[in-house]
């Protein structure tokens, strides 16, 4: 396999993913993305699909608040339809589950930094797709002399 970036899309089973995005029917395009969150979500072992699985993170990321919009160059080059919310849970999950397996691909790139770059790359996903919970205001309350 190829890879020949950081990015969502950097690699050629990402480049794949999206050219079928693309070749699929608009109704067919968020059980596409939904299946291979879930795949990775759900396998034992390092996950098949885990570079299908960060370019749909960051599909389901770019519809969110603070979400990078994808280069058409690099993802798919249709538009692609609203997703429902509960794919932006699934897409968290799925970057942890990638981010923390310990026979991932971070361990095996030739240039450590990439590998730094990388996993930075799927925090900042992560940070827009699991927003930390709202702060609560505390209110002066007065203290007991």
């Amino acid at each position: 396999m190829g890879t020949w970036g950081i990015g969502p899309f950097d690699n050629d089973a990402a480049a794949d993913f999206a050219a079928g995005l693309d070749e699929a029917g608009p109704e067919r395009r968020v059980a596409m993305v939904r299946d291979v969150l879930v795949r990775t979500i759900d396998a034992t072992g390092w996950p098949a699909d885990a570079d299908e699985a960060v370019a749909a993170a960051a599909l389901v990321a770019a519809r969110c608040p603070g979400g990078e919009p994808v280069d058409p160059d690099d993802g798919p080059q249709e538009p692609m339809p609203a997703f429902p919310d509960q794919l932006r849970k699934l897409a968290g999950e799925a970057l942890a589950r990638i981010a923390t397996d310990p026979c991932g691909p971070a361990p095996n790139w030739v240039d450590p930094d990439d590998a730094q770059q990388w996993q930075a790359s799927l925090a900042r996903l992560r940070a827009v797709l699991v927003p930390p919970p709202p702060t609560i205001p505390l209110f002066d309350v007065e203290r007991p002399a």
